[in-house]
This record gives structure tokens, sequence and C-alpha cells, in this order.
């Protein structure tokens, strides 16, 4: 698995998406960590999972995207650093 400068967020971890910055209702752009999956013809890492809002879609996603950065020149009012962090919120 690829290193990255932060932990990667643990099964049953809740995570918030940047957007929740922009819309919070309920549970919007909250999402339970399902764990890493492993693709099996790119060899590529990938985050799996589940919004806590909606249908509880199941997504899944390339962990080094998962752990990227907000691209602040895109959303220069997001405050929150990186794309996906781990949150204390009340679901």
């Amino acid at each position: 698995m690829e290193v990255f400068s932060r932990e990667v967020p643990a099964p049953g971890k809740i995570v918030r998406h940047f957007k929740r910055e922009l819309e919070h209702e309920g549970n919007m752009y909250l999402y339970e960590i399902v764990g890493v999956a492993h693709h099996s013809e790119t060899n590529e890492d990938l985050m799996v999972y589940r919004a806590l809002y909606g249908e509880g879609k199941m997504c899944a996603r390339p962990l080094a995207m998962f752990m990227s950065e907000v691209d602040h020149e895109k959303y220069p009012d997001i405050k929150q650093k990186y794309r996906f962090e781990v949150t204390d919120e009340e679901v």
C-alpha cells in the first residue's frame, strides 16, 4: 500500500467530504469507511466507503485520490485541508 503523510482511516471511522462545508444538512457528505480494497487488474488500492445519507450508496475511489488535499484553487473558500477527513460529528 502507498505511504501517506497521514493515517489512512480505519474501517468503521466516519469521514466528511470537504463539500460538507457547503451543504451540511443532516448527514450529507458523511461516510463510513468500509476498508481498502485491491484492484486485481490494475494493482491500485481503492478506498471503499458507504454514504450515511440517501440510500447509503457504497462507493470506491482510488486511495491516493481519497487521501489527497482539496484543490484550493478550484475551491478557495474551503477550510478543510484534505478531500476526506475523519470527524467526530454525531451521525
